[in-house]
C-alpha cells in the first residue's frame, strides 16, 4: 500500500512540474516576444525612419500594428501589458516548482487574468487580419503561446481538483483537459483560415 501511495504521489508531483514547466517556457517565450515589440517600438519612436526587424515584406510585418490605435489601446504601448503580464505565468511556474500550492479563489484570479490575455490576442488578430492586413511576426508568438496558456490553465486547475469542484464536475473537466490539445490545434487552425482567407498568406510565403 505504501508503495502504491509513494507511486501516486510520484506521478502527481511529475505532472506538477510538467504544468509548472509548461508555464515558465510558455511565459518566457511571451514575455521575450512582448520585449522584442517593445524594443522595436521605441527605436521607431527614437528614428522615424527605422526599420524594425520584423519587417519581412508588405504583409509579414509589425510597423503597422505598433503604429495603429489598435497598438495602443489603452493609450499606452500593448507591448508593455505583454512584458508585464507573461511575469505571471513565469511566477506561477517557479512557485509550483518549489512546492507551492495554490487556493482556489487563486486559480480563479489566475484563470480571470488569461481570460483577459485569450480574448485580447483574439481581439487583436482579428484586427490585424481584417483592419491593418498585416501579419505581425512577434505578435504571432504571442498568440502561439497565450493560446495553449488560455486552454491548459482553464481546464487543468478544475481537472485536478485545485478548485475543489464536485466530483461529477472534476470528472467533466478532466475528460475536457485530456482533449485540450484539441481545442488549442482548432484554436490555432481558425486563426489561420481566417488570414488564409483574407490575407492568402500561404501565397506571400510563396513568394518570398
Amino acid at each position: 500500500m505504501m508503495a502504491a501511495m509513494t507511486f501516486a504521489d510520484t506521478r502527481v508531483a511529475t505532472r506538477i512540474q510538467a504544468f509548472a514547466v509548461f508555464n515558465i517556457i510558455a511565459g518566457l517565450i511571451g514575455w521575450f516576444a512582448s520585449f522584442e515589440l517593445l524594443t522595436e517600438y521605441i527605436k521607431t519612436l527614437q528614428n522615424p525612419t527605422y526599420v524594425p526587424n520584423c519587417a519581412v515584406s508588405v504583409l509579414v510585418t509589425c510597423g503597422p500594428n505598433m503604429a495603429s490605435s489598435e497598438g495602443a489601446v489603452f493609450g499606452f504601448s500593448n507591448t508593455i501589458i505583454g512584458v508585464s503580464a507573461f511575469a505571471a505565468p513565469i511566477a506561477v511556474g517557479v512557485a509550483l516548482l518549489a512546492g507551492a500550492r495554490f487556493a482556489p479563489w487563486f486559480w480563479y484570479l489566475y484563470q480571470a487574468g488569461l481570460l483577459f490575455g485569450f480574448g485580447f490576442i483574439l481581439w487583436l488578430a482579428t484586427k490585424s487580419v481584417f483592419v491593418l492586413g498585416t501579419l505581425c511576426p512577434w505578435c504571432m508568438v504571442v498568440w502561439t503561446v497565450m493560446i495553449p496558456l488560455w486552454w491548459v490553465g482553464l481546464l487543468r486547475p478544475h481537472a485536478v481538483g485545485d478548485t475543489r469542484l464536485s466530483p461529477a464536475a472534476q470528472r467533466v473537466f478532466a475528460g475536457l483537459y485530456s482533449w485540450s490539445w484539441v481545442l488549442i490545434f482548432f484554436t490555432y487552425l481558425l486563426i489561420a483560415a481566417v488570414a488564409q482567407v483574407q490575407l492568402d498568406w500561404f501565397g506571400e510565403f510563396r513568394r518570398m
